[in-house]
């Protein structure tokens, strides 16, 4: 764990920070629907859902944004890829609420706003809960025209800022914002400017970036150096994960952060140092969506601030430890929930 006074100075840096990030910007929409209503289509004989309220939210590179600005953080400047529609009306009027600036945010007419519909129900506890989910989504690349316009605006990003940090959320390959063309200059930059942080989640290419701060899951991690993945269920050996890790992180030369669910997050270093860094532990109701956004958010703004590989680690756990205590959205953590948390896990030390 970190010290609540080492918390606090981290904390009080954060308003000074700049945070470019590239990556899939999708938009979270909720439909509540009214409990006890029911209504029968006459056309279908199926249940016609009545929506009595519909929130908007940033979702993907924006559940990131969401928890950078709800710690502080002064200034986001996000580049990607978005339609010119109605659903990117409301993402970036969304956007508008945080300190992010949209300047370099590409408005493509061949593009969708790639959207997220989460229908929500109360269950009979008054718990929301989450219905199928409807994708709206590319399936085709960025036309050669708007990857050059991306390619720019992610290079004037790059140098404006004070790190970067890179979501490839779309598993197809060339599909999304982070296409090969956008890693080969990533990793360009990373070699051009060796001392800037660049931090990289990727949801099923992670094998492909030689270059920034990793974070995989174990079975990402695994995936990536070619060794075999356990059964569903199955426990994952540490030496096994252990070597993964080191060979991920050796790969790219900097520190690597493995996500471990609620085992908290192993912190490897090219010289194959590694440290498993405890998460919080919560009780009741989880609900896990946007916990590891939660826990990029934390680790990176306190790297930026000068802590530790481990002391960032910590941090990110016991965000995360916040967010997923919250149903029914996907969660943020304030400073002052997030220093209250450190002083309960101070606590629990003694």
């Amino acid at each position: 764990m970190i010290a609540p006074q080492r918390l606090a100075e981290l904390v009080g840096r954060f308003p000074r920070l700049t945070i470019g990030l590239v990556g899939d910007l999708f938009l979270d929409r909720y439909l509540h629907l009214e409990p006890g209503w029911h209504e029968l289509s006459i056309e279908t004989g199926l249940e016609a859902y009545q929506i009595t309220a519909v929130r908007n939210s940033p979702g993907a590179l924006g559940t990131v944004m969401n928890n950078l600005a709800a710690l502080g953080v002064g200034r986001l400047v996000p580049t990607t890829v978005v339609g010119d529609d109605g659903s990117s009306y409301d993402l970036l009027k969304e956007l508008g609420k945080l300190p992010v600036e949209t300047r370099h945010i590409i408005r493509d007419a061949e593009r969708l706003t790639p959207t997220y519909t989460k229908p929500l129900r109360l269950d009979d506890q008054g718990r929301w809960q989450e219905l199928n989910r409807l994708d709206l989504r590319n399936n085709r690349p960025l036309t050669s025209a708007t990857e050059a316009r991306l390619l720019a605006e992610l290079e004037i990003v790059f140098r404006t800022t004070d790190g970067l940090i890179v979501l490839d959320q779309v598993n197809e390959e060339g599909w999304g914002v982070v296409n090969p063309r956008v890693r080969g200059r990533l990793a360009e930059l990373a070699v051009q400017f060796p001392d800037k942080l660049m931090f990289v989640d990727s949801r099923r290419h992670i094998d492909r970036f030689t270059a920034g701060v990793l974070k995989p899951n174990r079975v990402e991690c695994l995936t990536a150096m070619g060794l075999p993945a356990p059964a569903e269920g199955a426990p994952i050996p540490r030496e096994l994960l252990d070597e993964a890790a080191r060979g991920l992180s050796r790969r790219t030369g900097r520190p690597l952060f493995c996500t471990m669910s609620d085992e908290g997050i192993l912190v490897v270093r090219p010289d194959g140092e590694a440290v498993r860094v405890r998460s919080f532990p919560v009780t009741g109701p989880i609900d896990i969506v946007g916990a590891g956004d939660s826990a990029t958010a934390g680790i990176v703004a306190s790297l930026l601030c000068g802590a530790t590989p481990v002391e960032a680690a910590a941090v990110g756990n016991l965000v995360a430890s916040i967010t997923i205590q919250q149903l029914g959205t996907t969660g943020a953590a304030s400073p002052e929930q997030l220093l209250a948390r450190a002083g309960e896990a101070a606590s629990m030390m003694k």
